[in-house]
């Protein structure tokens, strides 16, 4: 089964406008993610957004990117436009891998093309060990609680996502930014309009729970911060200054 990589990408964050063309070791952060997503190497990679700038920017570092609408409200959408664009017609699986998340692990993201080939499910991601207590109330780190424990062979359902939780309930996780999806749940999930609980939260994956679409959940080697936040931004580029 044939796998696309889109990764959705805009400059008008609320947060960190302008995040994506932040540079870290000379290199944005959309092309650090674009290079990931191609040492992966399960699909074909795309960065799709609505800025001409970021297409310029993926481009002059040897990626591939696609202009879209600027009118999306989810990266979801953005992606679906992006691969009507394309007009791939024999991908089985689309990979949403968010442009904010220099530090995801590459096996990760093979992990997790892996258990949707094997499980066929309709839409999986990842989610982490919480380490720190502090993370169930930082309200910028999602939390996902899952049906059981996760081990490195599972890939048990998503019961619930959100942003805030008081205690450590049993099966909590750190979600992490990226969703695989078939090609007909991707399909089906654009056509239903935003739920209730995906516009208070501010997470997508609540249209899929809140209409009865299964999410499976992957356990992560590791635990890679997102870019949501200035602190974020110094902190991830002083992890990959150091590495380097």
């Amino acid at each position: 089964m044939k796998t696309l990589v889109l990764i959705p990408s805009r400059l008008s964050a609320t947060r960190l406008p302008g995040k994506p063309l932040l540079k870290i070791n000379g290199l944005s952060i959309i092309s650090h993610v674009f290079k990931i997503a191609q040492k992966a190497n399960i699909g074909e990679v795309f960065v799709a957004t609505e800025d001409q700038d970021i297409v310029d920017d993926v481009k002059k570092n040897g990626g591939e990117a696609i202009l879209t609408s600027n009118k999306h409200k989810t990266g979801t959408d953005r992606i679906y436009e992006a691969i009507k664009k394309l007009g791939k017609k024999d991908v089985g699986l689309v990979m949403n891998l968010q442009g904010d998340e220099p530090l995801m692990n590459i096996e990760d993201i093979k992990n997790l093309n892996r258990l949707m080939i094997k499980f066929q499910c309709k839409i999986g991601t990842l989610a982490s060990k919480i380490i720190d207590e502090k993370v169930l109330n930082n309200e910028n780190i999602v939390k996902v609680i899952t049906k059981e424990s996760l081990d490195n062979l599972n890939f048990p359902l998503a019961l619930k996502f959100l942003r805030k939780l008081g205690k450590n309930e049993s099966h909590t996780y750190h979600h992490l930014g990226i969703y695989c999806y078939d090609l007909e749940t991707l399909n089906k999930f654009v056509s239903i309009k935003q739920s209730h609980n995906e516009i208070k939260d501010k997470l997508e994956q609540l249209r899929a729970i809140d209409n009865n679409i299964n999410i499976n959940v992957a356990l992560a080697k590791s635990s890679p911060i997102g870019v949501d936040t200035k602190e974020d931004f110094m902190a991830i580029k002083k992890i990959m200054e150091y590495k380097s």
